[in-house]
């Protein structure tokens, strides 16, 4: 109890430190809670097992997030808003296996290792993407729909992308997944044209709930999280679960409270996702090759920029929203992480390349705010010339 104690009371310190200079700063809280992780990496493992359970923590984080976006997410009466997102994503999509390929020709990888790199540039981070938009109050504009819905087909594409791992691997396909994926797909559809008609759903037991705060917080985990393990059992990401709930459960006017019951869930867990993204970086591996680290990391911001500018201007988007479009979409994904990490364990990827795929994953995190504003200015730039 007493290291217990002293971990989570030492990670607090941290973070209200950090936080504190970034407020002053005006950066956002996400940079505090990586940083924090960075810094607590060579003390939290005298204290703590492992960073394993702080990772598995910060999963949850990843859950409470998506299921607020979809509480506050508009699904859209237009079919353009619907299609034009799953256009951008299978032309992202090529361009990233594309440039993939030229890397891996440059550098003379293996096939396995082109597969990994692929997942790195086809996936970003939902969490950091989709805090951002609602910070900025750009989630229900058209914009902000486009970009986030792209985001939640990634989040399905992480089925069939650790498949193709899984084959490389062992050379067996699971039919049975598969299928289940696919079936989810077809229930997710369904699900979004219920919610798209605009009709706030009733429910008969809504008044059991009222004015009983304790049951209004065990239903809201329930739902939260039992959706998540749902979508997890049929071969999708948790993360797509807790989105539908939340979409489902913001167009239920009686359980308007649900927001405010877990509100406090979600910061904190959302603070140990970042932390253990900070967790998992090398300080060492780092520091022994800084010119590799930081060279690749630019690498990746400015192709993942410009294969994503080029697609939202595809798509008939000025060039400031295009380039703003690939700011948001520069860095890599915790899907990526999380791919990279199973493709290690099956020994398709050695330790450095592990290593310095994280390393990239997490500097891109941290410089994604930073390089979001660069870009902007630059396309302002670009208007007034």
């Amino acid at each position: 109890m007493d290291t217990t104690l002293v971990s989570v009371s030492l990670i607090c310190l941290v973070v209200l430190l950090i936080i504190m200079l970034l407020k002053r700063m005006q950066q956002p809280y996400l940079i505090a809670y990586i940083t924090a992780g960075i810094a607590l990496r060579p003390l939290i493992g005298n204290l703590l097992a492992g960073t394993a359970e702080i990772q598995r923590i910060g999963e949850l984080g990843l859950l409470f997030l998506m299921f607020f976006l979809g509480m506050e997410m508009h699904v859209p009466n237009k079919r353009s808003l619907l299609l034009k997102p799953v256009i951008a994503q299978m032309i992202k999509t090529v361009l990233s296996v594309v440039f993939a390929l030229l890397v891996g020709w440059l550098l003379q990888l293996s096939i396995d290792y082109i597969v990994v790199l692929s997942m790195l540039f086809v996936f970003n981070s939902t969490a950091i993407v989709g805090d951002y938009l609602q910070k900025n109050n750009q989630l229900t504009t058209a914009f902000g729909i486009i970009v986030l819905n792209m985001l939640l087909l990634q989040d399905v594409l992480l089925a069939p992308a650790l498949t193709v791992l899984r084959f490389l691997s062992t050379g067996e396909i699971s039919i049975i997944r598969l299928t289940g994926a696919v079936f989810a797909c077809v229930v997710i559809y369904l699900l979004l044209k219920v919610v798209r008609n605009g009709r706030m759903i009733k429910l008969p037991f809504a008044h059991f709930f009222d004015n009983d705060h304790d049951l209004q917080l065990f239903f809201g985990l329930f739902i939260c999280l039992g959706f998540g393990l749902l979508a997890e059992s049929v071969g999708l990401t948790s993360a797509i679960g807790s989105f539908l709930a939340g979409m489902l459960i913001g167009r239920i006017k009686d359980l308007y409270w649900l927001e405010h019951s877990l509100r406090p869930f979600r910061i904190f867990f959302v603070a140990f996702f970042f932390m253990s993204i900070g967790l998992q970086l090398d300080i060492h591996y780092i520091a022994e090759h800084p010119a590799l680290v930081l060279i690749a990391t630019l690498l990746v911001l400015l192709s993942n920029s410009l294969l994503s500018a080029i697609v939202f201007r595809l798509l008939h988007f000025n060039w400031e929203e295009s380039f703003y479009a690939g700011a948001l979409l520069a860095h890599t994904g915790e899907f990526g992480i999380l791919a990279c990490s199973l493709a290690h364990s099956m020994g398709l990827i050695d330790t450095p390349f592990f290593k310095a795929a994280i390393a990239i994953t997490g500097l891109t995190f941290l410089l994604s705010t930073t390089w979001i504003k660069i870009l902007q200015r630059f396309a302002r730039f670009q208007r007034t010339v």
